[in-house]
């Protein structure tokens, strides 16, 4: 294991199957806003997982859809971002740090610009909805952390890929239905927001690593 590989937050055994599922990904973020640009009704497919109220759920498992929806809230996603900042500068991973804050600012940036850029509402036409920013921020903080546990771990690419796919889709699933659940998104804005988190970490994950990688060749050269 070279000192780049042993470093970096994609692995290299990683890249290539999650180059391949971040560009199905963007697909399907891109598919599901045109088919559902500008609506403001839940679409064949949410109606039939379920038709979102804002009482989908009672007490307790509301209260269980409350406390995951407050993960993704500013304060909420504050504590998660500081914690696993914390734990990577712990364990002497100040690149893994750095992708913690790049990955889940980069993904709520995007999933930002899309729903301007898409425009469909629920509730309202000032509640804009796709793709679902919450379920996009957790997907891109598990994913995150999965990675760098596949790096610890020096996990090979079989059980990397299926560990990281994994994360995502208990943190994806979890915050999904909690958003639906709570009337805050439709089905298709849930799989629009884990999509975009899919898309835009391991090609964050991969910036990070290249700019790291050309700042240290470059220090190098400068000590010669």
């Amino acid at each position: 294991m070279t000192g780049r590989s042993a470093t970096a937050v994609l692995p290299p055994s990683l890249r290539m199957w999650l180059g391949l599922t971040a560009v199905l990904s963007a697909l399907v973020v891109v598919v599901l806003g045109v088919l559902y640009a500008g609506h403001s009704e839940p679409g064949t497919v949410d109606r039939w997982v379920i038709q979102p109220t804002a009482d989908s759920v009672r007490p307790p498992w509301r209260n269980v859809a409350l406390a995951t929806d407050f993960l993704g809230e500013p304060a909420g996603a504050a504590v998660l971002v500081v914690a696993a900042v914390t734990g990577c500068l712990l364990l002497r991973r100040p690149r893994a740090a750095v992708l913690v804050v790049a990955g889940a600012g980069t993904t709520v940036v995007t999933t930002t610009l899309l729903k301007s850029l898409v425009g469909r509402t629920i509730h309202g036409d000032d509640n804009l909805s796709y793709p679902s920013g919450h379920t996009a921020f957790l997907t891109a903080l598990a994913l995150v952390v999965a990675l760098l546990a596949t790096g610890r771990l020096g996990l090979g690419r079989r059980a990397g890929v299926l560990l990281v796919l994994a994360a995502a889709l208990v943190a994806g699933a979890a915050m999904g239905w909690a958003q639906v659940a709570l009337g805050a998104h439709y089905p298709t804005d849930v799989l629009g927001g884990w999509c975009t988190a899919l898309a835009v970490t391991p090609a964050t994950a991969w910036l990070v690593d290249r700019t790291a990688d050309r700042m240290a060749d470059a220090g190098r050269r400068d000590r010669r």
